[in-house]
């Protein structure tokens, strides 16, 4: 039999079961986006089949409640923190990804017309703006945070004032 694939979403699962304890899938969404989410987008409708595909494999175990809204609390196997273990070990070289649309926008911009790139710029500084001051509320609201999820934090802080300066000198020109 062959061994199953474990997925990015696979290990985002085992990830915040282990680092959040037993939980449901919508504990795993919610916390997904106050976290992960802003640097890691997958449909959060994953939450919900992963962890049963996890269970069936043995890397989680369920506890589904008899009455009520029957929900399903997940934690971790002995075989499912290995697994996550063994996948925390493996150094990556996987190119890092930067998706946005401002930026493909400014790719083309020679085909713009009068101040489109202007107010492109423009634009992309206010929603960097907007997300720096997010990411420094979770800086100054979460002081007990875990040390490797601030310091994740801390990229997302300085990526976003380097993304403000970049649009700064693209608006100038």
């Amino acid at each position: 039999m062959a061994t199953p694939t474990l997925t990015p979403t696979s290990y985002v699962v085992l990830g915040l079961v282990g680092a959040f304890g037993p939980c449901t899938s919508y504990d795993m969404k919610r916390a997904v986006s106050s976290s992960i989410g802003y640097f890691w987008s997958f449909p959060h409708s994953q939450l919900y089949a992963e962890p049963m595909r996890l269970v069936e494999l043995g890397l989680l175990r369920e506890d589904q409640e008899r009455t009520g809204r029957r929900r399903r609390t997940y934690e971790l196997t002995d075989a499912g923190r290995d697994a996550l273990r063994a996948w925390l070990a493996e150094p990556t070289d996987e190119p890092t990804e930067i998706r946005d649309l401002a930026v493909l926008k400014l790719f083309f911009g020679a085909q713009a017309t009068g101040g489109d790139v202007r107010r492109l710029a423009d634009a992309a500084i206010e929603a960097h703006r907007r997300r720096l001051a997010e990411y420094e509320a979770i800086a100054d609201h979460d002081q007990g945070i875990e040390r490797h999820m601030r310091t994740t934090l801390e990229l997302g802080l300085r990526y976003e004032r380097a993304a403000i300066a970049f649009w700064e000198e693209v608006a100038k020109e």
